[in-house]
């Protein structure tokens, strides 16, 4: 690696919680630069939460959270020849980036609805352990227990 590794910059809490979370969150929603759009699609999918079920909806967004996001990951290495998939840990800021990426990746995919009704169904139903989030989560951590052998690889 050349150079200097770039610093971690602080972003500020969103309008509405003053949460940093949600601040990210909303930005990985973001298209184009449209942060306003993106603020509205996760406001109104957070009032649709908090609707159907009664409680703050960042607890609940945790909670979806916490069901997605993976504690290992599979990363291909070549070695003498051959690739092998590798497991590996997958850091904090890491889980929280492929949580969300994943749960915006799922409420996409889904059909017929406006996205904020498919944000707020499918955060409803990782939190509840289910969805389709929560099957990307299991498919990779099967994955990294399949090639639990090839661990010793890993530095």
């Amino acid at each position: 690696m050349r150079g200097k590794q770039a610093p971690k910059r602080k972003i500020a809490g969103d309008i509405k919680y003053n949460d940093t979370d949600v601040a990210k969150f909303i930005n990985y929603v973001m298209k184009k630069g449209k942060k306003s759009v993106a603020e509205s699609i996760v406001y109104e999918a957070f009032d649709i939460i908090k609707e159907k079920t009664k409680q703050d909806p960042r607890h609940v967004f945790n909670k979806a959270l916490k069901k997605i996001s993976p504690l290992l990951e599979v990363r291909g290495r070549r070695i003498g020849g051959a690739n092998y998939q590798i497991p590996y840990q997958v850091r904090g800021a890491r889980r929280f980036n492929l949580g969300c990426l994943w749960l915006i990746e799922a409420a996409k995919s889904r059909k017929g609805k406006a996205m904020k009704e498919k944000l707020a169904d499918e955060i409803l139903l990782a939190a509840q352990g289910e969805g389709a989030a929560v099957k990307k989560k299991e498919t990779v951590q099967k994955q990294a227990e399949v090639n639990k052998a090839f661990a010793h690889f890993a530095r």
